[in-house]
């Protein structure tokens, strides 16, 4: 059997031990220390944001931005579509109700259109959304400039879940950055990892406050255990923050590399009609192609054959997101389609874009899509 090439592994960078050992050494394998506190400070630094809190996952911190903006039970929070669960799960644990929001054809992110009418209709229905979660996939940039004028026209809060887009930036202004909340996520996947982990990050600095005390279970400031409000066990651990320190060494290298991989890929589909790629629609848009995308439109040629294909030689390729309309648990709520989403899905796939992908690995890939192709 030939050595698994991964859809997106881990990959280290070399420091990483360095910040675990301090935490060792010193005893500090809790959650807070000196590694959280540094980890969160290389964020805000290379965002260019005031405050950033390091929590134990990407949904724990959208959970907490419904918490902090004050989002409660029978509300409606617009969310996009096409994307992972995580989006939309926290949104329920509220007992809030996800309004879900189609694509568009440029960025396969949120449509500015879907998002408007989703808006007015839901208004003249008595039922004003009070936030808006928007994501970035794949890393690339949405639409963000005309959603926040939307978000903006209406006094809606916005959300940008940048779990994906960590690197990536709109106008050179780093995604997470434009809404009242940014979502990073640091997972076994993503461009950078602390194994489980993500980020809330804000310009607000009581927020952020706010969210690092509901993130260590809202203990009161009192010598014994006082509780006024319901917290959660969402802060990170010093050890994983650790990790992250190391990883964020190196996320410019991580970026080029994914980058480069995205270019590979150009190269490799220029001659084959039938397949697009998510592309930057113009410059603009500044992706860090965490995973290059495609889409296969072609009559006797389809994703599945293709992925398939990969597979029978241990390369593993993922159809794209099936759009949250379409899921099982969440398709009795209010959604706002155009079909985009649902043609994505039926014929687009994600390809190898580790950022350690070696030119070995990518022979491979190449030799078995050429061969499918022809």
């Amino acid at each position: 059997m030939k050595d698994k090439i991964w859809l997106s592994s881990p990959h280290m960078g070399g420091n990483e031990m360095k910040y675990v050992q301090e935490a060792y050494d010193t005893n500090w394998v809790a959650p807070l220390g000196a590694n959280v506190n540094g980890f969160e400070e290389d964020l805000e630094s290379y965002l260019k944001i005031n405050h950033a809190s390091a929590l134990s996952s990407g949904t724990a911190a959208i959970h907490l931005a419904l918490i902090l903006l004050g989002i409660k039970s029978g509300d409606e929070v617009i969310a996009s579509s096409f994307t992972f669960s995580a989006t939309v799960n926290p949104i329920t644990y509220i007992g809030a109700t996800p309004i879900l929001i189609d694509s568009e054809k440029e960025t396969w992110n949120m449509c500015p259109v879907e998002l408007e009418r989703a808006i007015k209709d839901r208004i003249s229905k008595g039922n004003k959304p009070k936030a808006i979660i928007l994501v970035h996939l794949y890393g690339m940039p949405a639409q963000i400039d005309k959603l926040m004028s939307i978000a903006n026209k209406y006094d809606i809060p916005l959300i940008e879940d940048a779990a994906e887009a960590l690197g990536s930036t709109f106008k050179n202004k780093a995604l997470g950055t434009y809404g009242k909340f940014g979502i990073l996520s640091f997972n076994g996947n993503k461009i950078i990892t602390t194994s489980g982990g993500g980020a809330l990050v804000s310009n607000d600095k009581d927020l952020i406050q706010q969210s690092k005390f509901l993130a260590t279970q809202a203990r009161d400031d009192a010598p014994h255990y006082q509780h006024s409000q319901v917290g959660y066990n969402y802060r990170m651990s010093n050890i994983v923050a650790g990790i992250g320190r190391g990883q964020m060494e190196v996320i410019d290298e991580r970026v080029k590399q994914r980058r480069n991989n995205f270019e590979f890929y150009k190269t490799l589909f220029k001659d084959i009609p039938e397949v697009k790629l998510l592309e930057e629609p113009n410059t603009d848009f500044f992706s860090n192609f965490w995973l290059t995308a495609i889409t296969i439109n072609s009559e006797n040629k389809n994703r599945e054959e293709l992925r398939l294909a990969l597979e029978l030689e241990n390369i593993e390729a993922r159809p794209l997101w099936k759009p949250m309309h379409l899921q099982p648990v969440f398709q009795s709520y209010p959604s706002y389609t155009n079909g985009i989403s649902e043609e994505l899905f039926n014929n687009g796939l994600c390809l190898p874009s580790g950022s350690n992908l070696t030119n070995i690995e990518k022979e491979r890939i190449k030799s078995v899509i050429t061969k499918y192709f022809e």
